[in-house]
């Protein structure tokens, strides 16, 4: 008989999460870098694949660098399997990093950690960014309420997203 899959259990991070949530930044804004210079939307990698530094900064110290934020995790079998970062505003509250560890995706950690940013949103606005090219992403985005919005971002090739209404709206849950 096949294993069930464990179901990721969200949690705010915590100081010993750190070193995972790290890796999992680096490796989301690596991919990013990487993508955005196949689709010639300005990626900053470097030749040895260094990140640019407003993102090194971010990889060594999450927590100091994002403290106007929260940080969600995925622990999937006592580990770090993906990580959400939530920027809250006075009117909305804004996704700015999501990403599930590409071994464990179709597992619903992707789902689960959106989930939990929406519900984390309370009844404010959530809203969010997103590279044209990432349809799978978008569709999942869509497939929680989000409609995209004009560009508040001058960068092209940039999404722009927002669900109305966070943790009060209507939405398909996690599978």
């Amino acid at each position: 008989m096949p294993a069930v899959p464990t179901r990721p259990h969200i949690r705010a991070a915590c100081p010993e999460d750190v070193p995972a949530i790290g890796a999992a930044l680096h490796a989301y804004l690596a991919q990013t870098e990487r993508e955005k210079t196949t689709h010639d939307a300005g990626g900053q990698l470097s030749p040895v694949g260094d990140l640019p530094e407003g993102y090194r900064a971010e990889v060594r110290d999450p927590i100091g660098t994002l403290a106007s934020c929260r940080i969600l995790v995925a622990d999937l079998d006592g580990r770090v399997a993906g990580v959400v970062v939530l920027k809250p505003g006075a009117d909305s509250v804004e996704i700015k990093r999501l990403w599930a560890s590409p071994d464990v995706r179709g597992q619903g950690i992707g789902s689960a950690l959106l989930d939990a940013a929406i519900s984390e949103s309370g009844a404010l606005p959530v809203t969010l960014t997103v590279w044209d090219w990432r349809q799978d992403v978008i569709r999942l985005y869509a497939s929680r309420g989000f409609e995209q919005v004009a560009s508040w971002d001058e960068r092209p090739r940039l999404v722009c997203m927002r669900l109305a209404s966070g943790g009060s709206s209507s939405r398909q849950s996690s599978p």
